[in-house]
This record gives C-alpha cells, sequence and structure tokens, in this order.
C-alpha cells in the first residue's frame, strides 16, 4: 500500500512540474550589487537571494526567482533603524511611512519618555497598541520602549513627588509586563513634565526591570545645556546601578556657552565604556531641535498636566512669573529660550488653532514683532490661544560638533520625527526637516561629500550596531537566515531635499526597499504594502 502511494505522489509531482513548472528556488533575486553586510568590514559584489521572507543565500546565483534586480553599481545593504522614532501616531493616519521608507528605514523605534501603552489612550498595554499597528497595515517594522513617563502617571498622577513603595512597586510592575510584551527597553525623558519629578533611584528601580528582561534604559536626559555634565553622570549612574545598558537619546551639546562640553562628555562616555559599562549613544544630523514651546518655560507651573498650566498662565500673577523665569538665565532647568540665544533662532511650525495656522514658518521674534509685544509674552499668547504647547524648533546646536559626533563608533542615527507624505493633514504643519532627511543626509552630505565617515561604517551604524545594542533577532545584517530587510541605493546620487523653509520634501537615491521580504519601495516609489511587524525586545514571552 505504501509503495502505491509513494508512486501516486510521484506521478502527480510530475504532472504538477508539466502543468505549473518547476517552482523557483527564490522569490526574490539582487543581482551584482555592492554587499555592505552590515558588519563595517568591506563591500563585496554578489547577489542576495530572498525566501519566504528571509535571506536565503548570498553569493553567486542563479536568476530563478519571480523577481530579479540588477542591482550593478547600487549599495545593497540591512534595513536602516530609526532609534527614535516619533511615527507612533502618523503612521496610524498613514502606515506607509513614506518619508522614512524613502530613506531605507525598516524598522521605527518608538516611546521616547511617553509610549503607546501601558495605559495611553485607548490602549491599556503597550502590546495592544504594537498588534493594533500591524493589523491595521504599515510598511515598516515597528518597536517601542516602554515610557517611564507613562507608569509614573499610572501609579503617581502628574505631582511633583516620589514614588511611595507601593507605588514604585506597580510601576516595576508594569514595565516587566511591557517588557514581556516585547519592549525593548524602558525610556525617559526628563526635561519634560511628568517625567524630569522622577528621581534617580526611580530611575534606577524601573531600569533594574528592562535589565533582567535583557532590555536597556534610554533617556532624554535631564540636560543637554548647562547642566550637560551632570545629566550625563546620572546616566553612568543609572547604568552602574542597575547593571544596564543605557543609550543617550539625541546626542547634543545645546546652547553656543557651553559647545566646547563636548570633549568632556565624549570624555566621561568612553571613560565608562572602558570600564565594561554598555553606553550608547544616537543622535540626528542636524543643529536644531524641534519641540514645544513649553521647554521655553519653567517646571514648576506645569504640575498637574497640560490643562491646568494653560490655565495658569492667564493667572496674571504666575504670568508675571513664568516671563521673569523664562528669560533669566538658570542652571535650574532646561531653558531653551536662553540656549537658542535669541527669538530668531526660535522657528514656530506646528498649531492646531487654524486661526495661527498662517504663522507657521515665522520665527518667534517675526511674531512677537506683528503683535507689538515681547517674544516671551507672544511665546506664552501662543500656547494659550492653541490650547497646545505649539511645535517650534529651537536652533542650538554647532555643526562642529554634529560632525564630530558622526564620527564616533558608538553612535547611531535617528529622525526625533514622525514619518509623514506631503499630502493630506500632514501638510497642516511644519516638521523639522530630519523627518524627511536625517538618514539621506547622512549617506548623502557626511559621508559622500564630506567624507567623514566611509561608507561602510555608516551603514554598520545604521543597522548592525542599534540591532545589536536592542538585542533584535536576526536584525540589522545582510547574513543567511535572517529577515529580509534590505535597501539598495545609489550612494552616488542619494540625498536629502527637505529645509527648515520647505520640509515637505522626500529625500532622492533610495531606489528599492524590501521589509521582510516585500517589496515596499520599487525603482524609487512606494509599492502601496505594508508587510511591517512588531520586532520585540529579549523579554518577549510568547
Amino acid at each position: 500500500m505504501r509503495k502505491v502511494v509513494l508512486f501516486f505522489c510521484t506521478v502527480l509531482f510530475i504532472v504538477g512540474l508539466a502543468i505549473f513548472g518547476r517552482p523557483n528556488t527564490y522569490d526574490v533575486v539582487i543581482k551584482s550589487g555592492e554587499i555592505y553586510d552590515g558588519s563595517g568590514g568591506a563591500s563585496y559584489v554578489a547577489d542576495v537571494g530572498i525566501k519566504d521572507g528571509h535571506i536565503a543565500a548570498i553569493g553567486q546565483l542563479q536568476p530563478d526567482a519571480d523577481v530579479v534586480i540588477d542591482a550593478q553599481g547600487l549599495a545593497v545593504a540591512p534595513g536602516f533603524i530609526n532609534m527614535l522614532s516619533w511615527a507612533n501616531e502618523s503612521l496610524i493616519v498613514d502606515g506607509r511611512s513614506q518619508s522614512d521608507i524613502r530613506q531605507g528605514v525598516t524598522l521605527e523605534v518608538m516611546g521616547e519618555g511617553w509610549s503607546m501603552g501601558p495605559h495611553y489612550g485607548k490602549w491599556t498595554t503597550l502590546g495592544e497598541y504594537l498588534e493594533y499597528l500591524v493589523k491595521k497595515g504599515v510598511s515598516t517594522n515597528i518597536a517601542s520602549f516602554v515610557g517611564a513617563t507613562n507608569v509614573r502617571v499610572y501609579a503617581v498622577g502628574y505631582q511633583d513627588r516620589s514614588a511611595t513603595r507601593e507605588e514604585l512597586e506597580q510601576m516595576r510592575k508594569l514595565v516587566g509586563q511591557a517588557m514581556q510584551e516585547g519592549a525593548v527597553g524602558v525610556s525617559s525623558a526628563l526635561i519634560y513634565t511628568p517625567g524630569l519629578y522622577a528621581r534617580t533611584d526611580e530611575l534606577i528601580a524601573l531600569a533594574e526591570v528592562a535589565g533582567e528582561y535583557g532590555g536597556m534604559y534610554i533617556s532624554h536626559i535631564r540636560s543637554e545645556g548647562n547642566r550637560l555634565l551632570e545629566a550625563l553622570d546620572e546616566l553612568i549612574t543609572i547604568a552602574r546601578k542597575a547593571n544596564v545598558a543605557v543609550e543617550l537619546y539625541h546626542m547634543k551639546v545645546a546652547g553656543k556657552s557651553n559647545w566646547d562640553k563636548l570633549d568632556a562628555m565624549i570624555e566621561r562616555i568612553e571613560k565608562a565604556r572602558a570600564e565594561s559599562l554598555k553606553i550608547t549613544a544616537d543622535m540626528y544630523t542636524y543643529t536644531a531641535g524641534a519641540t514645544g514651546l513649553d521647554a521655553a518655560m519653567p517646571p514648576w507651573f506645569r504640575v498637574g498636566g497640560h490643562q491646568a498650566w494653560v490655565q495658569r498662565l492667564k493667572n496674571p500673577k504666575i504670568r508675571k512669573r513664568v516671563l521673569k523665569e523664562m528669560t533669566t538665565p538658570t542652571d535650574e532647568w532646561e531653558n531653551l529660550y536662553i540656549l537658542a540665544g535669541t527669538p530668531e533662532n526660535i522657528l514656530l511650525i506646528g498649531f492646531k488653532n487654524e486661526r495661527l495656522k498662517h504663522l507657521t514658518g515665522k520665527t518667534l521674534a517675526e511674531v512677537a514683532k506683528m503683535r507689538g509685544k515681547s517674544p516671551a509674552e507672544t511665546a506664552i499668547e501662543l500656547i494659550i490661544e492653541d490650547h497646545s504647547r505649539v511645535e517650534a524648533v529651537y536652533f542650538l546646536m554647532s555643526e562642529e560638533n554634529v560632525k564630530r559626533q558622526i564620527k564616533l563608533p558608538w553612535v547611531s542615527f535617528c529622525s526625533d520625527a514622525p514619518s509623514l507624505a506631503p499630502e493630506g493633514v500632514f501638510l497642516k504643519s511644519n516638521p523639522h526637516p530630519r523627518a524627511y532627511g536625517s538618514f539621506a543626509r547622512l549617506l548623502g552630505k557626511y559621508v559622500r561629500q564630506e567624507k567623514l565617515i566611509t561608507l561602510a561604517e555608516a551603514i554598520r551604524r545604521l543597522t548592525s550596531l542599534p540591532a545589536d545594542n536592542l538585542k533584535l533577532d536576526r536584525r540589522g545584517k545582510l547574513k543567511k537566515g535572517f529577515y529580509a530587510d534590505i535597501v539598495i541605493f545609489d550612494p552616488e546620487t542619494i540625498i536629502d531635499h527637505a529645509t527648515f523653509e520647505k520640509p515637505h520634501q522626500y529625500a532622492t537615491g533610495m531606489l528599492h526597499v524590501f521589509v521582510n521580504g516585500t517589496q515596499v519601495l520599487k525603482d524609487g516609489e512606494h509599492t502601496g504594502a505594508k508587510p511591517g511587524r512588531v520586532v520585540r525586545g529579549p523579554g518577549w514571552k510568547k
């Protein structure tokens, strides 16, 4: 009987071949590309075969595939990892992630201080949000830290006080749950309320939990300006006492009077690394940051959340005090109004109130002159009228320091921005140009034009460095068995086009992008495919 079954199976197989043909060895073959495998080593010419969403082979391959791409003269690399993405809401609006995909980003890592769970909006847990986004459809892969701010708000609220022992234990449990759901670590943002109310011991306690699951602690430290070195010392203390890998979000030295602190900053980090502490950083490739106008105002009046502090600004006494503190140099809090140097260096880019949108793209100085008020008074009025923090760009850093940071081997890259498209609702405000250009700017301006680092090293820092830091499973390298997140671009033409005046402009030079083996960008145009998945951290429990 067994022989009869085998005979009929063989006949059916032969008939199938005659009717349908022999199945292809690969789904996609990328021919004759210059392979940059993500290791930082020398490139080489080879073919890459993709099968079932994974890299099946690298070498001299037969073009035995449904899709064959001629990559001769082009760079073939692992997909880029955006270490600080604010695409958490923009992907709900448009899952294509156009501004990032067109630069080669295949993984958005979200959650700076705040995350979309636990207990945020309609999501009870972070895992619920991540699964929701993938089910809705996204072109990039997604990952997230769990926000220390989330767990503090849930357990403590918006008050400026230490957590009780019971509250801290509740916070630790929430972090542990998020780590089991796949969070890559725990994050903090320590210049913003209520995150800045967390004391160092609280952050150590949360970082310990992330470390127990193999995750990292990542932070927008308490100061990037006047108290930069003290804030960095706190990060190093957390790394040491929590026995956890740590990363510095969007490394920078803010304010002209502080620019000379970069030497000491690098020295302290490299000394800690020499002591076997795992400390890394990420950065964007611009001399300006972007946040709200509230970052120009003292933190004490923001206790209780947004509604409360907007109401306080309407109180003449409180308003007078805020005005005085905004314009008085201090080391007590991170005053971006002072660090910018002048209101001409504060560019207004995002309003919610339709009656204020015509001010988009103007400086705070220009709007103040239009209104006949001081720039500080104007900032307060705009927050009240817009009933938002009002998005603004602050010119804070030096180009020389940006270049020096790019050369550091332990620094990866980010956009610190949503992923957008020059259409629809996204055109109602001006983003920082980093949303459209941070990665292409690295490869075009700083690698090709200025030759600060080699292309192989830049690709390592965009791929395997962040993947290894986050302990991601089979991501970040062109290697057999790894997920087929692959980019193909022209190293001679890739460049950013977005400017502060006209930020809604795509980068060019990225030709093909594959996410989990599915082509998302073809000949520089989006295919509409949304094969993105949740990329989970090492603590994930299925």
